[in-house]
């Protein structure tokens, strides 16, 4: 019977030198051999998605030691949560996938996979076990093709994550958070001039805006890399200016390290940069839209539905402190003969006067609104019927010259009627809306030009 020599190592391994124990020895050590050399990555995961065994060591640039305990997906140029493809949680045995994967010194390789999950007696997956070689550079252009690739790759992860949210802020936010995850940053931030930060994730933001600064005054330098000399970080810098004229730059920095930024990653953060350009407008867009929605165009007073939304709000806090309130309805007084005799032009004029009178007649934290046509109003925070009385007092007798200076003439007889309401304590808003508009027609049922204090 034909034996098979035990390896030394084996052999003294094994004092009694069983043939069985040594060919099987043999046989593993040969596909250890015939693995390192035919991959750069050989791996197994356990339930958790850590790697548990690596070999060769070192792989890719890192050392075994480095590796065990890692999650498998924090070794993807993606980074774990992207929409790529992930090598260490195969759901079915694959092979011929490629991803990209970062090498011990910071760079990154392609490499080709074949994994499959491992199982349990009952057929749950309990880890994985595969291997990848690394094809970054077994062709010029095929690599040049493949950094394309995974550039597409994390900016499909971008927009996949940004298509997930519908306000600007929100957005942003997914935008860095997968932009940083992706380059290996540690933090990204958008910044405008002064420097002010206006969008921000990680850590690290305050060490940098100094250097930051500078770039904004050279907003056509694409991909340029600064030095933030306190901290040692390396920041990359790509400009992202609006069509609004908003200067504002793209941030991203790394922690102290041998790892710099390369091509690839200025690349892609030049792609990003115009994803964040059409957050930003989309922002602008946003809160003009929000502002349109709430303001009278004319005057630029808040119209009546914002007026209806912020009045029990400051009425709930006057209420907390237990301080008065009191409603004012202003209606302009031969408003029609404005329009019928001189035009409606004119009386948009008038119009724009009136809510500079009433603006001017309280202070900046009340509320002026116009509710429409010529009916304006006004909340006084704190301010009981006595008070408004003394600023409708003003409004009686400013006004009607104040409008007339408007026009150019006295005879159409414009100016004020006004009615008052103090709230009463734990009086609902309609009641108090309902006690001022009757005050103030009771003001123009007795010939206009006048206020009246609500009775009840």
């Amino acid at each position: 019977m034909t034996q098979i020599a035990a390896d030394p190592d084996t052999a003294r391994a094994d004092p009694i030198g069983n043939p069985l124990q040594g060919a099987l020895a043999e046989s593993r050590q040969r596909w250890r051999d015939l693995v390192s050399i035919a991959a750069d990555l050989v791996f197994e995961t356990d339930a958790a998605h850590r790697i548990s065994f690596v070999m060769p060591d070192p792989a890719l640039g890192w050392g075994a030691s480095e590796l065990l305990g890692k999650l498998g997906a924090s070794l993807l140029a993606g980074g774990e949560g992207t929409a790529g493809f992930n090598p260490f949680r195969p759901a079915t045995p694959l092979r011929g996938r490629r991803a990209w994967i970062r090498r011990g010194d910071g760079s990154v390789a392609c490499l080709v996979f074949a994994a499959t999950p491992l199982l349990d007696a009952a057929g749950r997956i309990i880890g994985a076990r595969g291997l990848g070689m690394d094809v970054t550079d077994e062709d010029g252009q095929e690599g040049v093709a493949a950094a394309a690739l995974r550039r597409a790759v994390v900016i499909d992860g971008i927009l996949g994550r940004m298509r997930q949210e519908v306000l600007a802020p929100r957005m942003m936010r997914a935008v860095l958070e997968e932009l940083a995850s992706a380059v290996g940053a540690e933090g990204a931030a958008v910044v405008a001039e002064g420097p002010v930060i206006l969008h921000q994730i990680g850590a690290g933001a305050g060490f940098v805006l100094d250097a930051i600064a500078a770039m904004l005054q050279r907003t056509d330098e694409v991909g340029s890399i600064l030095a933030d000399q306190a901290s040692g970080r390396s920041i990359l810098v790509s400009p992202c200016q609006t069509r609004f004229g908003e200067a504002v730059v793209l941030a991203l920095w790394r922690s102290p390290g041998p790892r710099g930024w390369d091509a690839d990653d200025r690349t892609v953060a030049a792609s990003a940069s115009g994803i964040i350009r059409v957050v930003l407008e989309h922002h602008s867009i946003q809160r003009e839209m929000a502002r349109r929605a709430r303001t009278d165009p004319l005057t630029g007073l808040i119209n009546r539905r914002a007026f209806m939304e912020e009045l029990p709000r400051h009425i709930d806090r006057l209420e907390r402190e237990q301080l008065p309130g009191t409603l004012v309805f202003a209606d302009l007084d031969n408003f029609k003969a404005v329009n019928d005799e001189l035009g409606h032009e004119m009386g948009d004029l008038v119009l724009c006067r009136a809510a500079e009178l009433l603006r001017g007649t309280v202070r900046p934290t009340d509320l002026v609104a116009r509710l429409g046509g010529d009916e304006f109003a006004v909340w006084m925070n704190g301010a009981d019927h006595l008070t408004a009385a003394e600023r409708a007092e003003t409004l009686r007798v400013q006004g009607p010259r104040a409008l007339a200076e408007v026009v150019g003439d006295d005879r159409l007889g414009l100016g004020f009627s006004i009615g008052i309401a103090t709230r009463h304590a734990g009086e609902e808003v309609d009641s108090v809306i309902r006690r001022a508009d009757l005050a103030m027609y009771q003001v123009k049922r007795d010939g206009r030009g006048n206020w009246r204090v609500a009775q009840g």
